[in-house]
C-alpha cells in the first residue's frame, strides 16, 4: 500500500520510535526512514524488531527496550549516544488482564505512562525538536486516581485502567510542554491518537469473547495501521503549537490528521503537575532541564 501523506525530507534527523516492531510503530518507523531519517526501533523483542528493520529502506537500527522494566529503560537510555531530533512514545498495551510490571506497577499505567515518562526524562537532554506521545480516544474512559494509580485498592477494570493510562499520556504531554516552556527549551511536546486502528493490541486482552468482538470490529470499523500512523507522523514532522493533540478528522475518525479536542480531565494543569510529581517519585527520575 502506498502511504497517503508525503512527508517533508527528514535527512540528517534521528528519530526514536518505541514499540516499532509492529502496527502503528512499525509504519511510523518505516515512513520516517523512507523520508531520510535515521530511525532507532526501540522494541521489547529484538528478533521481531530486526525482522521489521530488514523490511525498511534507509538507516535503521534495532535496540531492546522493555518499558515494563525501569532497569531496561535506564540501560536503553544510557546506551543511546548523540542528538535525538524526535522521540516517539508509541509503545503500549491495551485492556490486558490484571498484572504487574517488573517494578510492581499495574501493567498498563506502568508501560503506557510510567515507562515513557522515565524514558523521556532520561533522554530529554539529547532531544532537539519534539516528543510525540501516542494517546487514545479511550482517554475519555479514564480518571486519574493519584492515591491508587496501580489499582491496589480499586476493583480492577482492564478498560478503565487502559483509559487511565491514555489520560495520563495527555496529562504527561501537557505538563512536559509547560516544563519545556518554563525552562526556555526549544523542544515541544505533542500527543496523537490513531482513531480506531486494527493492530495487534486487540489480541492481548486475555478475553476470548472480547477478542472475537474486537476482531469483528477490526474488519468492519477499524482503519488500517497505515492510516492509524498518520496522526503520529503528522505530529512528528509538522510545525504545531506546543501540547497539540493530533487525530483523524471527522466523526468516524477515519479522515486525514488534524488538531482534535480532548476531555476536560485531560486539560487539568493541576492534575498534570501532581501526576508528574508522583510519576517521578515512582520511577526515580526527574525532569532534567
Amino acid at each position: 500500500m502506498t502511504f497517503k501523506d508525503a512527508l517533508p525530507d527528514q535527512t540528517g534527523r534521528t528519530v526514536v520510535v518505541t514499540g516499532a516492531s509492529s502496527g502503528i510503530g512499525a509504519v511510523t518507523a518505516r515512513e520516517l526512514a523512507r523520508a531520510g531519517a535515521r530511525v532507532v526501533l526501540a522494541v521489547r523483542d529484538l528478533a521481531k524488531g530486526e525482522r521489521v528493520a530488514r523490511t525498511i529502506p534507509g538507516a535503521v537500527e534495532t535496540r531492546r527496550l522493555d518499558l515494563a522494566d525501569l532497569g531496561s529503560v535506564a540501560m536503553f537510555a544510557d546506551a543511546l549516544d548523540g542528538p535525538i531530533d524526535v522521540l516517539v512514545n508509541n509503545a503500549g498495551v491495551m485492556a490486558v488482564p490484571r498484572s504487574r510490571t517488573t517494578d510492581g506497577f499495574e501493567t498498563q499505567i506502568g508501560t503506557n505512562h510510567l515507562g515513557h515518562l522515565a524514558l523521556t526524562n532520561r533522554l530529554l537532554p539529547q532531544v532537539t525538536d519534539r516528543v510525540v506521545t501516542v494517546s487514545s480516544g479511550a482517554h475519555r474512559l479514564g480518571s486519574i486516581d493519584l492515591d491508587d494509580l496501580s489499582w491496589e485498592r480499586r476493583a480492577y477494570s482492564p478498560w478503565k485502567a487502559y483509559g487511565q493510562s491514555k489520560l495520563a499520556n495527555l496529562l504527561f504531554t501537557l505538563e512536559l510542554e509547560n516544563r519545556l516552556r518554563a525552562s526556555g527549551s526549544a523542544v515541544r511536546a505533542f500527543a496523537a491518537h490513531p482513531g480506531y486502528a486494527a493492530t495487534n493490541l486487540q489480541s492481548q486482552t486475555g478475553n476470548r469473547l472480547q477478542h472475537a468482538a474486537l476482531a469483528l470490529a477490526n474488519k468492519v470499523v477499524a482503519v488500517s495501521d497505515e492510516d492509524g500512523a498518520r496522526p503520529t507522523l503528522f505530529a512528528a514532522v509538522r510545525d504545531l503549537p506546543g501540547a497539540s493533540y493530533v487525530g483523524p478528522d471527522g466523526v468516524a475518525q477515519t479522515g486525514p490528521p488534524t488538531l482534535v479536542g480532548r476531555s476536560s480531565a485531560a486539560s487539568d494543569p493541576d492534575v498534570a503537575t501532581a501526576l508528574w510529581t508522583l510519576s517521578e517519585e515512582l520511577t526515580g527520575t526527574s525532569y532534567p532541564l
